[in-house]
């Protein structure tokens, strides 16, 4: 099974993931002693994973991962595609193995999956919300350590797009870099005399628009602004640069966002808190 995230060490990820779980560098450990001791060897199992909930499916080929780095010959049938939107009840995927090696990668896998499709669901959410605006929904990085790949991959499986990747691909000043250059105005000039092509300049008020803009700054975040003003700030930037609104954004409030005018809404609770889907692996033996 070929699955790949740009920048993910799928392996990687699999084999440090069971190596917490198994204990391994711990007086003892390094062993499921729960299936050693209660699964003959040679037992064999078939599970069907389900969800509970209603999801936008991700994560299953990462999930198949961690049942093939064990077992190599299990058997996997994936049932549904990555971004699938599927109703409480549905199977997921089906698997048949050997029976400690199933229940040794099972908690890996689930965790994966069911954070994943909890991110990927949240996303979805918020973008039916947005409704008929032309606005794109972007994430944050606002992710959990060591998993910002895999936890952006979810939201662009939900249908979001991906903000920065990390500290690298763009220059993002908000308000403390603007309060130690000294304004607005120096800050994007130094990002640019630096030679930063993608500047990303936070405003918090209709004020400092216009400095950003004559100092280069090539997207605008308008941070913590209702939709009134926003718009306004729409109307004073004039398509010159993106606009994205920020801050105080709920399913409740991100239609009204969305409709004010600008590019991009970002969310930073897609990866901060959406909560993990609900989501089973019952096994019979065979």
């Amino acid at each position: 099974m070929s699955f790949t995230i740009p920048g993910f060490d799928l392996a990687a990820f699999v084999a440090a993931t069971l190596a917490e779980d198994l204990g391994e560098g711990w007086p003892g450990g390094g062993h499921d002693v729960t299936s050693e001791s209660v699964i003959p060897a040679g037992a064999r199992f078939a599970g069907v994973m389900d969800s509970r909930d209603p999801i936008v499916v991700c994560g299953l080929p990462i999930a198949a991962a961690f049942f093939q780095a064990l077992d190599p010959g299990v058997e996997i049938e994936i049932l549904h595609g990555e971004g699938a939107r599927v109703p409480a009840g549905t199977d997921l995927m089906r698997l048949s193995g050997l029976a400690r090696a199933m229940l040794t990668a099972e908690r890996s896998a689930l965790n994966t999956v069911q954070h994943l499709s909890g991110i990927a669901t949240m996303a979805r959410e918020y973008v039916d919300a947005m409704g008929q605006a032309n606005a794109v929904l972007l994430d944050t990085r606002k992710t959990i350590p060591g998993l910002r790949h895999l936890e952006k991959y979810a939201t662009r499986t939900g249908g979001a797009q991906n903000h920065r990747l990390g500290l690298w691909d763009a220059a993002m000043i908000k308000d403390n870099h603007v309060a130690v250059a000294g304004g607005v105005g120096p800050a994007v000039a130094r990002a640019r005399a630096a030679g930063v092509a993608r500047i990303i300049c936070e405003v918090d008020s209709l004020a400092q628009i216009e400095p950003a803009l004559a100092a280069g700054a090539s997207h605008l975040l308008l941070d913590n602004m209702g939709p009134d003003t926003l718009r306004e700030a729409v109307g004073m930037v004039a398509g010159r640069v993106p606009c994205e609104a920020s801050g105080g954004v709920r399913l409740d409030t991100i239609a009204a966002i969305a409709a004010s005018g600008v590019d991009f809404v970002s969310v930073g609770r897609l990866t901060q808190s959406a909560p993990a889907a609900d989501i089973g692996l019952d096994f019979t033996p065979l």
